[in-house]
């Protein structure tokens, strides 16, 4: 009796025990949750999108709106009057009620478009393209593309080609610098790439001087290929030298030069053999004398 009435005691402390552990941890979820499940705790306001808005699109009254901003948790560089918005370009493509950042939008006074999106220190440059150079229409803004260049090379003296220009950003595909939502290809006549001063002026010579392609590449292979270029004689293989010609001998017949091809210097004989099995091959080289001149006719 004493037993058992010892192990009632146990089980009532353990369960008495689990009860106010799981009290104790129910209480600290609800103090610290409480902030964030409490509709009516507002951070401060935000300014969001009233609808979708593409890239350097210029704000005005009608593309923003004010909200409370609930809970604890505030995005660094929140925007929360309309007067720091309005007049500003995005710099990237905005949805509807996404709040904007600081680090969304242009500089106040630098307006929309192109130039916004052109970094400090970089150039936009544009070249003409066709079905081909486009990569049948698939370069679109936000690609990023290697530069072939096929001319004549005066060391070699023949056609070859070589990418002299590696993952270069696309910013515009004719005068979009939004991407197609489908990811449909876009058949423009210009493309405009962000290139460094340096690589404007190497691919604006190129492009004068030879035939521009690009080759699509993809977004997360940003890592440079070295490359020796392609020639027109590598495509079909090394060449092979031309074997060399015997020696011509001159000899006198009647006091008119005859002209009679010489004797190879060596002979030579292979011999197949076989031992075990395996297959072996034994060559065997002689001199050869040269001949003699035939004696003149008197």
């Amino acid at each position: 009796m004493a037993v058992r009435t010892r192990s009632l005691v146990l089980l009532f402390l353990a369960l008495a025990s689990g009860g106010t552990a799981a009290w104790l941890s129910l209480g600290y979820l609800r103090r610290e949750t409480q902030p964030l499940l409490n509709s009516t705790t507002v951070a401060g306001k935000a300014v969001v999108a009233t609808k979708d808005l593409p890239v350097g699109t210029v704000l005005t009254e009608t593309d923003v709106r004010v909200i409370d901003w609930p809970g604890n948790a505030v995005p660094p560089g929140l925007i929360s009057s309309p007067q720091e918005a309005i007049g500003r370009g995005v710099m990237t493509g905005m949805r509807l009620n996404e709040p904007f950042l600081e680090s969304k939008m242009a500089p106040r006074g630098t307006g929309g478009g192109l130039p916004i999106l052109i970094d400090e220190g970089r150039r936009a440059l544009s070249i003409r393209v066709d079905d081909v150079v486009g990569v049948a229409g698939f370069v679109v803004p936000g690609t990023r593309v290697d530069i072939l260049l096929t001319m004549e090379s005066e060391a070699a003296r023949e056609p070859q080609t070589k990418a002299i220009l590696q993952n270069i950003q696309t910013l515009a595909a004719g005068q979009s610098v939004q991407v197609d939502v489908e990811g449909k290809p876009q058949q423009v006549p210009v493309v405009t790439l962000l290139v460094t001063p340096e690589q404007a002026e190497t691919l604006a010579l190129a492009s004068s001087q030879g035939r521009i392609q690009m080759a699509l590449r993809n977004q997360l292979d940003t890592l440079p290929i070295r490359t020796t270029g392609a020639r027109v004689s590598a495509l079909f293989g090394p060449v092979r030298a031309a074997p060399p010609q015997a020696p011509q001998v001159l000899g006198f017949r009647r006091g008119t030069p005859t002209q009679r091809a010489a004797a190879p210097a060596t002979e030579e004989t292979i011999v197949e053999g076989f031992r075990g099995g395996e297959r072996t091959l034994t060559r065997f080289t002689r001199p050869v004398p040269p001949p003699t001149n035939p004696p003149e006719d008197r």
